[in-house]
């Protein structure tokens, strides 16, 4: 079976893995009381991210089965599930008191260890240990490491609004795809792709949140992509860029600079419902 074939098989089925995975979890996480107030003040869902790890298995698992898996895979897929264990525990214990890596590791220096700041160093040592197995010599180990860490967490300073994320998300995977020439492991990627894009209907709907559960996996499979496919010029750039973004955040509102720039305001709100 030839590959064009098989990467299209992958994202239907990790798009109908996600279909299935949802129609229980939304309910589920409503009666388990996972709910939160979103920007138009309804209470929906949170945390409903936590079925991106599981759709990927799900297709891995149907790579095992007619052995198109890859041994490397093991490593991405420890890496998803362990960010979005990170991500759910933020979710569902973390308070909105402190915020940014300036208040979270402020806090940690005052010997107060707040969920943010757990995620912000368990988020920095599972980077560390994808790159470890990734990458070699101390430049790039720092890098990679970098790219990771802050990857995972700028995907969660897009997720304030419905379907900014995924679409944060998408751009970035085609600046990654066109960096490397369209030369990336689709095998790896296209499983998230395919529940990542069934899951961007009802994310632009408002019917359900990510939460840092979701955004989390998605920052870090762009991390992990890029340090698998680019080379070191553009991964300095990609760095370059992400240090410069999470300064940017620290000062000013993401969504007050998105609503003052006609493009990118007209572009946060396509597709996403009025209601």
């Amino acid at each position: 079976m030839s590959i064009p074939v098989v990467v299209s098989l992958a994202a239907v089925a990790g798009a109908v893995i996600e279909a299935v995975i949802l129609y229980f979890l939304l309910d589920m996480l409503k009666e388990a009381g996972s709910v939160g107030e979103n920007y138009q003040g309804r209470d929906i869902p949170v945390s409903a991210g936590i079925s991106f790890p599981i759709a990927v298995i799900g297709v891995f698992l149907l790579y095992a089965w007619f052995s198109w898996y890859d041994q490397s895979y093991h490593l991405f897929i420890l890496g998803l599930v362990a960010i979005s264990f990170l991500g759910f525990i933020d979710d569902m214990l973390g308070k909105r008191d402190t915020l940014g890596f300036k208040g979270h590791f402020g806090a940690l220096f005052k010997g107060k260890l707040t969920t943010g700041g757990l995620k912000a160093l368990g988020g920095g040592l599972i980077a560390f240990y994808l790159v470890i197995f990734s990458s070699t010599g101390i430049v790039n180990i720092v890098i990679d490491t970098l790219i990771i860490a802050l990857f995972t967490n700028n995907l969660n300073l897009l997720d304030l609004r419905p379907g900014r994320a995924i679409k944060g998300y998408l751009f970035f995977l085609v600046a990654i795809l066109v960096m490397a020439g369209g030369k990336i492991d689709w095998l790896l990627i296209t499983p998230l792709i395919g529940a990542v894009g069934y899951y961007f209907i009802i994310d632009l709907k408002a019917n359900a949140m990510m939460g840092d559960a979701g955004s989390n996996v998605l920052g870090l499979s762009l991390g992990y992509l890029s340090i698998i496919s680019l080379s070191l010029a553009f991964r300095v750039g990609i760095m370059v860029f992400l240090v410069l973004m999470h300064f940017y955040t620290e000062k000013y509102s993401l969504t007050e600079t998105i609503e003052k720039v006609s493009l990118l305001k007209a572009l946060d709100q396509l597709g996403r419902s009025s209601e």
